[in-house]
């Protein structure tokens, strides 16, 4: 069941389309214009209750129709789509009238029997613009996407200047883990020699989520070092992931995978591009100068780059690589972000980054240097597949609104200013 703002969207787009649709057919069937000149009436008095009904019902708060506040944007797209609208209904009628031409064609059509009568009736008219609407739809979805992806894509590359971040330490690295008892204990062990420097200096924790595994992993964490955070049940990388960064008291929050396939002390260039004033910071293996030493299996490698291509369901920024399991943030941005979060399962990196967008964060990506190791719990066709449903699950929860922050709740965690606007429009 649609609700919220895409209940809005579906009502107003349909209410357009009835009064585009609606015009065409009075003026040619009652008014008697000629069908070119009808379309453009039509199409131009619909594009103008759309920009109107648009702004004042369906809203802008999802990064998606944030459209409807640039005048500029909205008019080329509507010149563009109302031309390729007008274009195809001209076309096929003309061709229709045109394909009755010859012997006898006139006094059938004169008579309202021939194909070309068929094509100005009503039945013939409403099918000649349900063709046109289709394309003038595909185009404007092309259209205003593109017009979208430029302003997000600056946005994200435009570092702000903030206060420095809240937290006890300087420090916080997330670790999830899921029956990791074999290998938590020297993964824990090389971050902390990795991070000996910063802890020196001011402080760092280890904190790893023990995602319900039923064995020694949280013990094992526990006796290396780490403090432990431990789900009762196993719900997922990205519930471990979410439960870890809103416990962490570090003014730096990172989160890396307990198999270490990125040595830690890459976590070391995170840290300083976050306290350089960059909301986030994200590994990247399709970075120029990102190094694969032992490089993923082919069908992983495959699928994970068929994966990040249907981001762009979700995603208007251009990300070479979304699942790269180093990620960093300020600490009031991973409150922010992951106060909000939803997916539980591996897809959690895509609703990162699409909150990133939605909350105008900024973002830089870094190079990293992949060494494989075996043991990954992904499943590759069971986890692919779940992954792709909650890439349109993040999509529908968008369109609701469901991550619209409060912007009560974002004064009271001390959110940097951009964030608590993320609801209001730019």
């Amino acid at each position: 069941m649609l609700v919220g703002p895409l209940r809005r969207f579906a009502v107003v787009s349909a209410l357009i389309t009835a009064l585009d649709v609606g015009l065409l057919v009075g003026a040619v069937r009652v008014v008697g214009l000629a069908v070119p000149v009808a379309d453009a009436l039509a199409v131009t008095v619909a594009s103008s209750a759309s920009w109107l009904l648009h702004r004042a019902v369906a809203g802008a708060g999802d990064p998606f129709v944030r459209w409807v506040d640039r005048p500029v944007s909205f008019v080329a797209g509507a010149v563009a789509t109302g031309g390729l609208d007008v274009v195809v209904v001209t076309l096929v009628t003309a061709t229709g009238q045109g394909s009755g031409d010859g012997q006898g064609s006139g006094n059938r059509r004169r008579r309202g029997a021939g194909p070309g009568a068929g094509r100005t009736g009503t039945g013939g008219l409403l099918g000649t613009k349900a063709l046109a609407l289709v394309l003038a739809g595909g185009l404007r979805v092309l259209f205003y996407r593109v017009a979208l992806v430029a302003p997000t894509r600056r946005g994200l590359a435009r570092r702000p200047g903030r206060d420095d971040p809240p937290g006890e330490v300087r420090f916080s690295v997330v670790v999830p883990a899921y029956r990791e008892q074999e290998r938590i204990g020297a993964t824990v062990r090389a971050l902390t020699r990795a991070l000996a420097e910063v802890d020196a200096a001011c402080g760092v924790e280890i904190v790893v989520v023990d995602d319900g595994s039923g064995d020694a992993t949280a013990a094992e964490a526990a006796a290396a070092g780490a403090r432990v955070v431990t789900l009762a049940t196993n719900q997922g990388k990205g519930a471990a992931v979410r439960a870890g960064m809103l416990s962490a008291r570090g003014r730096s929050v990172a989160f890396v995978d307990a198999d270490l396939a990125y040595p830690p002390e890459q976590l070391l260039s995170l840290l300083a591009e976050v306290e350089a004033g960059w909301d986030v910071v994200v590994g990247s293996r399709r970075h120029d100068r990102s190094i694969d030493v032992a490089p993923a299996r082919r069908v992983r490698a495959l699928s994970g780059r068929l994966f990040n291509l249907l981001t762009a369901v979700v995603l208007l920024g251009h990300y070479r690589d979304t699942q790269c399991g180093c990620k960093a943030f300020r600490s009031d941005v991973a409150r922010l972000v992951f106060s909000r979060t939803r997916v539980d399962g591996f897809a959690f990196d895509v609703e990162v980054f699409h909150l990133v967008e939605r909350y105008r964060l900024s973002l830089t990506e870094v190079p990293v240097t992949l060494v494989w190791s075996e043991g990954s719990s992904v499943r590759v066709g069971v986890d692919a597949l779940a992954m792709v449903r909650d890439l349109f699950r993040v999509r529908r929860w968008s369109g609701r609104g469901m991550y619209d922050p409060v912007a009560a709740r974002a004064d009271e965690r001390g959110l940097p200013a951009a964030s608590r606007r993320a609801g209001a429009r730019p």
